[in-house]
């Protein structure tokens, strides 16, 4: 994979490209060098964070965020070009293409009825497309009907259970996908530990990049 792609805590990933062209997504008490293009995926406070994109951003940063975490971002503060992400709307910030796509829950709840991740335009994942690679960015999701289809050269989805998949849910959506590898996230804050990456890596069919490598 040309792609260089790091796990850096709970949800957050870090992207670059061999040129350096550098993807956060959901940075949340991270640091790292300037963003060339930041995705956060809903309004949830470990997801969407105004101090963590204000101190990730360049010159010529492009934040692509659902329209509640925008309007949650600009009120942080953040001085950027912030694109509001709309389902099946591609957003080009060269060299890279976003395409949201729907992320919620289907048996996750906070009370009956009532989903931790409702289906709103303001949930959201991504299909990144960038340096010949397509990068599937799941969300805060359950397994739904299908929003993606293969070829997908990475999948990142989250595992720990409680608001999103299990890491068995997980690894079968995966195996669904066939995506050229798979990587762990939703571990080591909150909820979601190495446990649950070691169990979604073992019940997976595809290489998956653990957390650290």
């Amino acid at each position: 994979m040309a792609l260089q792609v790091e796990w850096l805590r709970h949800a957050s990933v870090r992207i670059r490209t061999e040129e350096g062209f550098t993807v956060y997504v959901d940075p949340w008490e991270v640091s790292g060098p300037p963003a060339d293009l930041i995705l956060v995926t809903h309004p949830h406070y470990d997801h969407c964070s105004a101090p963590d994109v204000r101190k990730l951003l360049g010159p010529r940063t492009t934040v692509v965020a659902t329209p509640a975490a925008a309007a949650d971002l600009r009120r942080g503060g953040v001085r950027a070009a912030i694109v509001e992400a709309r389902h099946g709307e591609p957003v080009e910030v060269e060299p890279a293409r976003v395409l949201p796509v729907p992320a919620y829950n289907v048996n996750k709840f906070r009370s009956p009825g009532v989903p931790f991740h409702p289906r709103h335009p303001d949930f959201a994942g991504y299909v990144l497309t960038l340096g010949g690679e397509r990068v599937y960015v799941a969300g805060d999701t359950d397994v739904i009907p299908p929003e993606v289809e293969p070829p997908i050269d990475l999948a990142i989805v989250p595992v720990s259970g409680t608001y999103v998949m299990t890491a068995e849910e997980a690894a079968a959506e995966v195996n669904r996908l066939r995506p050229a590898r798979a990587m762990p996230v939703h571990i080591g804050a909150i909820v979601g530990s190495m446990a649950d990456a070691h169990r979604f890596a073992a019940a997976c069919r595809v290489p998956v990049v653990r957390p650290g490598e």
